[in-house]
C-alpha cells in the first residue's frame, strides 16, 4: 500500500478563465484501510495536486500492491505544476505498465490495478476537472444534497446493466461482480475514460475504492458525506462504516471540498497547509 501527499491538507489556488482570475481553496483528507478479511492491502492512494487518484490492486493476481503502487508514484510524479493535461496522464499510465510488467510474471497473465481520480487542466482557457478511470473504483460528485457518480465502471455487471438484462441492485449481488473489463497492466496498453467539470466551490468529491461500494450503497454514502462537516470527518465515517458493514476488501476514501478561499489564503496563494 503506497501513500503519496499528505493525508489531511488544503491548499488556495488561482484560476483563469472567464472574466479573470479567480481562486479557490481544496481542503482533503483520505484513509486506506486493509478492511476485515484481506491479508494485504493492494489499494494506494495519492494527493498530490493537482492531481488526486486512487489505484486499487487486483486481488488474486500476484502483486496487486505493486501494481497501484507503480500508478500512484507515476501519477504524483507529474505533479509540480498547478495544472496538467490528459497526456501527462496517459504517458504516466504508460509509464506504469511498463513498470508493472517488469514485476509481474510474463508467462501468466500479469498483474494489473484499478486507477480513477480527477486533475485540475485548462481546457479552453477555463480551469476544468479532468476525471480520468480505468476500472470499477469510482468517482461522485456531491453537490446541492445531491450524489453523482460521475466515472461508469469498466465491469461486467455494469455491462449488463446498461443492457438492461440486470438491474442495478442485482448488480450488487451478482457472481460476476468483481469481475472487471479494463485495467492497468496485464501487458496492454492502458484506456482511460474521460469527463469534464468545472471546478465550483461548494464541490464535495468523494473517489473511493470497491471496498466502499461494496459495503454502502449510493443512499449511505450520501448520508455521511451530507453529515459531515470536513472531509476529515467524511472519511473517517465512510471507513468506519464500510468495515462495520463488513470490511470484505481494501477500502480507501479520499473526500475533496472546493470553498471559496479565506481573505488570509487569497493573501497567499498556493501555499499548502496540513490540517
Amino acid at each position: 500500500m503506497t501513500q503519496i501527499g499528505d493525508s489531511a491538507a488544503q491548499l488556495t489556488v488561482s484560476l483563469p478563465g472567464g472574466a479573470g482570475s479567480r481562486a479557490v481553496t481544496l481542503n482533503w483528507s483520505f484513509i486506506s484501510d486493509r478492511g476485515n478479511r484481506r491479508a494485504v492491502n493492494e489499494d494506494s492512494v495519492v494527493a498530490n495536486p493537482p492531481v488526486f487518484a486512487i489505484a486499487d490492486g487486483m486481488g488474486g493476481h500476484a502483486a496487486g500492491d505493486v501494481a497501484s503502487d507503480a500508478v500512484v508514484t507515476r501519477i504524483g510524479a507529474i505533479s509540480g505544476s498547478e495544472f496538467i493535461t490528459t497526456s501527462q496522464i496517459e504517458a504516466a499510465l504508460d509509464a506504469a505498465v511498463e513498470d508493472i510488467d517488469r514485476v509481474g510474471d510474463e508467462t501468466t497473465l500479469g498483474t494489473g490495478t484499478t486507477v480513477t481520480g480527477l486533475a485540475m487542466a485548462i481546457i479552453d482557457e477555463e480551469a476544468q476537472w479532468v476525471v480520468f478511470n480505468i476500472g470499477d473504483s469510482r468517482v461522485y460528485f456531491f453537490e446541492n444534497d445531491r450524489l453523482q457518480q460521475i466515472t461508469v465502471d469498466h465491469s461486467v455487471v455494469q455491462e449488463l446493466v446498461a443492457a438492461g438484462l440486470i438491474t442495478r441492485d442485482e448488480a450488487e449481488t451478482h457472481p460476476d461482480s468483481n469481475v472487471i473489463t479494463r485495467a492497468v497492466g496485464f501487458h496492454e496498453r492502458p484506456v482511460p475514460d474521460y469527463s469534464l467539470l468545472p471546478i465550483e466551490p461548494g464541490q464535495r468529491i468523494l473517489i473511493c475504492s470497491d471496498g466502499l461500494t461494496k459495503e454502502l450503497n449510493e443512499t449511505g454514502i450520501a448520508h455521511y458525506l451530507r453529515i459531515a462537516p470536513s472531509p476529515e470527518t467524511a472519511v473517517g465515517e465512510l471507513v468506519a462504516a464500510a468495515l462495520a458493514n463488513g470490511g470484505r476488501d481494501n477500502v480507501t476514501v479520499l473526500v475533496l471540498d472546493v470553498e471559496a478561499p479565506t481573505t488570509d489564503a487569497l493573501a497567499s496563494p498556493a501555499t499548502r497547509q496540513r490540517t
